[in-house]
């Protein structure tokens, strides 16, 4: 079974079901920073929009339609290997085999993100934008922060899910330390800026 995986016909299906099996882990340890695909557009829908809802793009968070992608891609392609071998005698070449088995998977993979979308609603309902985090507390996860030298925090939104953000101080007489509990300020580009809650360093009463 694995020389069928690492076989040169079948690297790039292979490739992408170890990627997703790559980002399932990091989503599931909460390394991940918020990659959602947003729903909005402004104006009339166009063809981009049309082919974007045709594809499920849009119905759950970008992460999530990326790992049903991939799966889908890497067991479809997989399988028509097979299929053409068993038919032929040998593999298809990658140069037609990889784009038709990726516009194969994407159609399956709207209908896919759409019954994920209906079983789990609450996936579209919690996607929200970065700016909202901002009037929250945040803890400092990994490192030190100063000012040009952001650290990663975590904060959780008003739906109770967690988010993996890079926050500095706001002040710069300020460092933040790990496990230390920041608000969050304003946000500039992918950086949060924040103020110590000022109880980090007091001592904790038994």
């Amino acid at each position: 079974m694995f020389d069928q995986l690492l076989a040169p016909e079948n690297a790039v299906f292979s490739a992408a079901l170890l990627l997703m099996l790559m980002i399932g882990a990091v989503q599931a340890i909460g390394l991940a920073g918020d990659i959602d695909a947003d729903g909005d557009a402004d104006g009339d829908a166009g063809v981009a929009d049309t082919l974007l809802a045709w594809a499920g793009i849009g119905r759950v968070p970008f992460l999530m339609w990326l790992v049903i992608f991939l799966a889908l891609f890497g067991a479809l392609g997989l399988g028509l290997q097979q299929l053409i071998t068993a038919l032929t005698g040998g593999p298809g070449t990658n140069l037609l085999m990889v784009p038709l088995t990726a516009v194969g998977a994407l159609p399956v993979t709207g209908a896919a993100a759409r019954v994920v979308a209906r079983v789990l609603p609450g996936i579209e309902t919690t996607a929200i934008e970065r700016d909202e985090l901002i009037g929250r507390f945040a803890e400092i996860s990994i490192g030190t922060a100063r000012v040009g030298h952001p650290a990663r925090a975590r904060v959780t939104d008003e739906h109770g899910q967690p988010h993996q953000i890079m926050v500095e101080p706001d002040s710069a007489d300020q460092i933040f330390q790990t496990g230390e509990s920041v608000l969050l300020v304003k946000r500039e580009g992918d950086i949060f800026k924040a103020f110590t809650r000022g109880d980090f360093y007091l001592p904790k009463l038994d």
